[in-house]
């Protein structure tokens, strides 16, 4: 596994590139009402950018999810604001498209960045933040091994309010 492509038995991960925008951004557009509480993800073509810019960054890191056999475009995982050295942590971001979810294919895909994560860059800890009603979520953490931490009102910003979420970690090992 590099950094730009990660593969699993049923998925490949690999960083988004300008070239994925049009089907990016139609997966997103079918996908508002799976993802309207919950997250927002890059909507037009000036967002879509931005994502691409952030993720190139030297401590951000962000790849689409695909199918192997087909190429289908299943979701995104992302690993934010990571802090190398004595911290060695990332927070980790993610979202299935409409049809995708609850396959087991998004567990498949974080598992794999978690390795990545872990192995290649050699963090320590990675932690997700997510919504107390967003069960989905929640359970595809507890079966990535993640454990819950705390919780934080008004943690994030999200679709026009400030939304609490409990944080849940990992740790190496």
């Amino acid at each position: 596994m590099d950094r730009d492509r990660l593969q699993r038995e049923r998925v490949v991960l690999r960083r988004p590139e300008p070239t994925d925008a049009e089907e990016f951004l139609a997966a997103v557009d079918r996908s508002f009402t799976l993802h309207a509480q919950w997250v927002a993800p890059p909507s037009d073509l000036l967002a879509y950018a931005a994502y691409l810019r952030r993720i190139r960054q030297r401590n951000q890191f962000g790849f689409l999810v695909r199918r192997i056999d087909d190429g289908e475009l299943v979701g995104v995982v992302n690993v934010n604001n990571v802090v190398f050295g004595g911290f060695g942590s990332g927070s980790l971001g993610y979202y299935a498209f409409r049809g995708q979810e609850r396959k087991g294919l998004m567990s498949e895909a974080v598992t794999g960045v978690l390795e990545h994560a872990f192995g290649n860059l050699r963090l320590h800890r990675m932690e997700a933040n997510i919504q107390p009603a967003n069960a989905p979520s929640i359970a595809l953490a507890k079966r990535c091994g993640f454990r819950l931490e705390g919780f934080s009102p008004a943690f994030l910003y999200i679709a026009g309010e400030w939304r609490d979420h409990e944080r849940w970690a990992i740790t190496a090992g």
